[in-house]
């Protein structure tokens, strides 16, 4: 399920948009996990295959942590639009199996629907893990849509063409919102529910937060 050749992952990634697996909808009280790659300080360009990886997830429920995991691995190649499963795939699916519980969905910093294929690293990873997953981002990557309104909660639809693909979602008074992304088993109402579930205190969602430190950490050697 990770192809390592650009024209391999192509194909796949237009078998996974083509599947219209059972739908999944939030409950309110789901565990909910994270997961978050980084790489070696200081790199510039498009990286190599080989490049450090450090990778951490975490699950929460209630924002009140459950598990936590951290591994070091290594890039599978350099990155290409379009193309991040290819670098981070496989990195960020050993990381969540590593949490040794199995969440009700996954937030992967990374996009979805908002994809050239329709199916962007969120989505494919989900597929591999058998998981709900929503992506969430600082930007989008095809996808437009206007601002949501100025309040925590509010959203707005975020489309390529006539295709609602996710949404902008505002996490927090006063602060951008994020890019809520629809991915496996997902819609884009179900990618805002969760990402705004998860956001508590900060702009980004509690448990790719956490990920993150955790991958930051375990790059820092701590």
């Amino acid at each position: 399920m990770w192809p390592v050749e650009p024209d391999e992952l192509v194909a796949l990634q237009e078998h996974l948009a083509a599947l219209r697996p059972p739908s999944w909808h939030p409950s309110g009280d789901d565990l909910i996990a994270g997961c978050f790659v980084c790489f070696p300080r200081g790199g510039t360009g498009i990286g190599a295959a080989g490049d450090p990886a450090w990778a951490g997830a975490a699950a929460l429920r209630r924002g009140r942590v459950v598990a936590t995991a951290s591994i070091t691995d290594a890039a599978r190649a350099p990155y290409r639009p379009g193309l991040l499963a290819l670098r981070e795939g496989p990195v960020l699916e050993a990381a969540v199996r590593s949490l040794g519980t199995v969440p009700d969905v996954l937030i992967v910093n990374a996009t979805g629907l908002d994809h050239p294929r329709r199916a962007g690293l969120a989505l494919h990873l989900g597929a591999v893990l058998d998981l709900p997953t929503v992506g969430v981002t600082n930007r989008t990557l095809l996808a437009e849509g206007a601002e949501p309104g100025p309040e925590r909660g509010d959203a707005a639809p975020l489309r390529i063409g006539s295709d609602v693909v996710g949404a902008w979602v505002r996490s927090r008074p006063g602060a951008h919102p994020v890019a809520a992304h629809a991915a496996w088993r997902t819609d884009a109402a179900d990618a805002a529910a969760v990402v705004l579930a998860a956001a508590r205190r900060s702009r980004t969602p509690e448990p790719v937060r956490r990920a993150r430190t955790l991958a930051r950490r375990a790059r820092a050697g701590r």
